[in-house]
């Protein structure tokens, strides 16, 4: 059977007139790293904001971990939490701002902070205060003090904002050794998108308070991979030659003169046999859709 890390129901903001959080609902299975993606003002930190108990829904409900937070007071000792800025003591050591975070919580071992910080590659910055940190530092640090406490599951709003490519490798491969050797379940939220699709399982898209589509990397792949857009003057006339000469199947009439094709095929063959058979062939290219470019069409609709 199934279970989820977190389930929305109808969940729902608004602040003043604004709707910030429109009517979500949703279910992320246990054990994935689960991308939000969304433009700014989408509703992106709102979301996660009540996710992680600092902000109250005006409707709706919500579980994580199976439990309703009202219903369990000790739920979010089991949730690791990053929302916005990460709320860093500059004039101390990485040590001494887990120290300060571990003893608020009343969690923890000093042997287990260091071991964190080893964990997050930052065990040996020593006395080093957080002020001389580099951002990609400072970012792996925040999400060390997430772990106190070795939560079940991370919420982490942007936590590669502002870094550099190299940076958000190392939290990239930070957060893919935590899932996969911890089995911990991450809701992640990103404005790199490329970055986010070498590292999210799933994926949810954000748009004016809404989830407005939810899939599987498997399914995002599907939709993104190269295919051949065929443009002729008649589709359906198009699609007969495609399947009883060509033995094409996977393929898709996307109107009256376009058909999208997404398995290997010879567009030359493909360009002489329609022309053959008296079927206008008006254009024939291959095209290559990243995630970024995927999210832009579906963030200005189809």
């Amino acid at each position: 059977m199934q279970t989820y890390a977190i389930t929305t129901h109808a969940l729902s903001k608004t602040y003043r007139k604004t709707r910030a959080v429109d009517d979500v609902t949703m279910n992320i299975p246990r054990g994935e790293i689960f991308g939000l993606i969304g433009e700014n003002g989408a509703g992106k930190s709102t979301l996660m904001k009540m996710l992680a108990g600092a902000i109250h829904p005006t409707s709706g409900s919500f579980s994580l971990l199976g439990n309703a937070p009202e219903a369990d007071d000790f739920l979010y000792q089991r949730v690791g939490a990053l929302i916005e800025e990460p709320g860093l003591l500059p004039t101390l050591s990485a040590f001494e701002n887990m120290k300060a975070k571990a003893l608020a919580m009343g969690v923890a071992k000093e042997r287990e902070l260091q071991d964190i910080l080893d964990i997050c590659d930052i065990g040996k910055t020593g006395n080093k205060r957080v002020n001389a940190f580099s951002l990609g530092m400072k970012q792996r640090l925040a999400i060390a003090m997430t772990l106190i406490g070795d939560p079940d599951l991370l919420i982490l709003d942007e936590p590669s904002n502002g870094i550099d490519p190299r940076g958000f490798e190392a939290i990239r491969s930070l957060l893919i050794r935590l899932n996969r050797e911890q089995g911990k379940t991450i809701f992640i939220s990103s404005h790199q998108l490329e970055e986010l699709s070498k590292l999210a399982t799933s994926y949810g898209f954000m748009k004016n308070g809404r989830i407005v589509e939810q899939l599987s990397r498997a399914e995002l792949e599907d939709k993104s991979k190269d295919y051949l857009l065929l443009r002729t003057a008649d589709s359906r006339q198009a699609a007969v030659c495609l399947e009883e000469l060509l033995h094409i199947r996977n393929y898709r009439i996307l109107n009256h003169s376009d058909i999208k094709i997404t398995e290997e095929t010879d567009s030359a063959a493909l360009i002489a046999l329609l022309v053959k058979h008296d079927v206008p062939v008006l254009e024939c290219s291959w095209h290559h859709q990243s995630l970024e470019q995927y999210f832009f069409r579906k963030n200005g609709g189809e």
